[in-house]
């Protein structure tokens, strides 16, 4: 078992069981290790306590960070990792696809693809060659290589890496010294993509709603067409939909799972807050 599955089954426990508000030594059993051992698990994962991640999580802190409103048009687009690490000149560009590439559901298009592990779990890569088409979570790879040929039924799909599955990696594993810039080739309607190109704006560490989004792209109206492109999202972390929650402090759904959504706020929540700052 990943250091994430660890962590992912330790806050799907944490969920179930809000109401009783576990202990330290609840949780570690329940992921079958020493309480601390699971503490020193979990602080290295995500550089906080147990505690403190579960403060990021929490409603009142959801709420406090959705009431520092600003708007994302006020908002410098940043990207990657805190402290000394981060990452200030990677952009993600994206490219959409012709009419033509979006109708032909991938025919005359060759699609490379990888399996790798990053913080998050394991992910599958997918490019053209003009850049990543799809950025996958999955915890079963057979049925993850399935999602992928349903999404090009008419593209020629193998096994294989090239630069964009590099500048990925590079990426995930932090390593930011010559940082590129990340194409994304995507399949979308236009409205998605108007979409998708919003939640880029969105920093790390913030929170919008739904209704936040519909204003940005001008459309107030359209909160339910926004959830279902957001949830259409195929790139996973890249677009970071897990960023966007209920207007009432809510995590919400997640294409990749809500355990995977919770880490992954919590984890980013903890790198721009750390450990000093309460919920």
């Amino acid at each position: 078992m990943t250091d994430y599955q660890r962590i992912a089954q330790a806050i799907n426990y944490i969920k179930a069981n809000f109401k009783d508000q576990p202990n330290l030594e609840q949780v570690a059993e329940s992921v079958h290790l020493s309480p601390y051992h699971f503490q020193r698990l979990f602080k290295k994962w995500a550089g906080v306590s147990p505690k403190k991640f579960l403060q990021y999580l929490s409603l009142a802190h959801a709420k406090k960070v959705l009431s520092q409103q600003h708007s994302l048009e006020e908002t410098t687009f940043q990207t990657g990792l805190s402290g000394s690490g981060r990452l200030h000149d990677l952009f993600v560009n994206i490219e959409g696809m012709t009419p033509g590439e979006y109708k032909n559901q991938g025919e005359n298009l060759s699609i490379k693809y990888s399996i790798n592990e990053c913080l998050f779990g394991n992910y599958l890569i997918a490019t053209t060659g003009k850049g990543v088409c799809n950025l996958l979570f999955f915890d079963d790879e057979e049925q993850v290589v399935e999602e992928l040929k349903m999404l090009w039924p008419k593209a020629h799909l193998g096994m294989g890496a090239d630069g964009d599955h590099d500048t990925v990696r590079k990426f995930f594993n932090k390593n930011l010294d010559n940082p590129e810039k990340i194409r994304l080739h995507l399949k979308g309607t236009e409205f998605q993509l108007k979409v998708w190109e919003a939640l880029l704006r969105i920093p790390e560490g913030k929170l919008v709603s739904y209704s936040e989004i519909a204003n940005q792209i001008s459309q107030p109206t359209a909160q339910r067409a926004i959830g279902t492109s957001i949830g259409k999202n195929p790139v996973g972390y890249l677009i970071p939909c897990h960023r966007v929650i209920k207007s009432v402090g809510g995590i919400g759904e997640y294409r990749w799972g809500q355990e995977r959504k919770m880490a992954i706020i919590g984890w980013e929540s903890a790198q721009v807050f750390g450990e000093e700052h309460a919920a």
